[in-house]
């Protein structure tokens, strides 16, 4: 990293943030990262910043003496689709705002491959509207578009291997994926804070885990079966059961449901592939954990922190 200066961090107390936390203390590199509550953890080369993504004066203080902003916060779930554009657009136009206000110039924007497809869903929507703006912004960024991110913490794909342990497991109509572990997407984003402008400077890469044409869902059921050490028969359901299970969904854990009626328009979209044309330079960045042993150490973590 370029000197001594730390890192700008939101999203720092998330699923993808702190797996990038863990590489930071790793690597020696200082960070100052934003969180709601007052916050003290083992990241020890982390100053936490008290505020969100509409205190303005905290986001002047997370990005005072910044080398670099790797913006990662955003709504990824909710059962009300309206809080996604205040979450992901106007936040994002906040961050923008505050790194013009420091005199700051390099982003990592973390944005979604629903973006391809903003019509699918608002979630995919507010991502597609929050990466104009950082197009716009004339700051010199990277849009980093993930696929289906996993790895420890992850409570999300955590409902497909508790399904796996039953051994059948709803899918959503025929199509395909692209995934990509934990560690090696917070690696990619670290990297390219600081790596040659000529090589990711105003670029929007979709990486993965290195599998050419990624997974179908009848093939990564069965892989996560086999992480789990056990037989899973996929069940592939049409878009109405889907919707259905949605609202049951809705019933049974109210704002806690991870199956929402928004998430379904996209999941029932054929094509959620990483695009090769834009896998990130090799000079700068390579997947290091292939999806068969992401799925096995993910596995093995929900076990042994008995989330299983």
């Amino acid at each position: 990293m370029s000197g001594e200066k730390p890192l700008a961090v939101t999203g720092g107390t998330g699923f993808v943030g702190q797996a990038l936390l863990d590489l930071t203390d790793e690597r020696s590199i200082p960070v100052q990262a934003l969180t709601r509550r007052p916050k003290a953890d083992a990241h020890i080369r982390t100053q936490w910043i008290t505020g969100d993504l509409d205190d303005l004066p905290a986001l002047g203080r997370l990005m005072a003496g910044a080398s670099a902003v790797i913006h990662i916060a955003g709504l990824t779930n909710t059962p009300d689709p309206a809080q996604f554009h205040h979450a992901n657009v106007t936040g994002t136009a906040n961050v923008l705002a505050a790194m013009k206000h420091q005199g700051l110039k390099r982003l990592v924007f973390v944005s979604s491959l629903s973006a391809r497809e903003p019509n699918l869903s608002q979630y995919g929507a507010s991502k597609a509207d929050a990466e104009e703006l950082v197009k716009a912004s004339g700051l010199d960024w990277t849009i980093v578009r993930p696929p289906a991110v996993y790895g420890p913490r992850d409570s999300d794909m955590f409902e497909l291997f508790r399904a796996a342990k039953i051994g059948l497991m709803p899918l959503p109509p025929g199509g395909a994926t692209s995934i990509i572990y934990v560690r090696d997407l917070a690696r990619l984003l670290i990297d390219l804070a600081d790596a040659q402008p000529a090589l990711v400077r105003k670029k929007i890469f979709e990486p993965d885990d290195g599998r050419d044409g990624g997974w179908s869902h009848k093939e990564l059921a069965i892989a996560i079966g086999e992480a789990m050490g056990n037989t899973v028969f996929p069940i592939q359901l049409p878009d109405a059961a889907l919707k259905l299970g949605a609202r049951l969904d809705r019933l049974l854990r109210g704002k806690k449901a991870k199956l929402t009626l928004d998430r379904v328009g996209y999941m029932t979209h054929p094509n959620w592939v990483s695009r090769w044309d834009r896998r990130a330079p090799e000079a700068v960045w390579q997947p290091e954990i292939s999806g068969e042993s992401g799925l096995k150490k993910t596995a093995d973590w929900y076990r042994k922190e008995g989330w299983l």
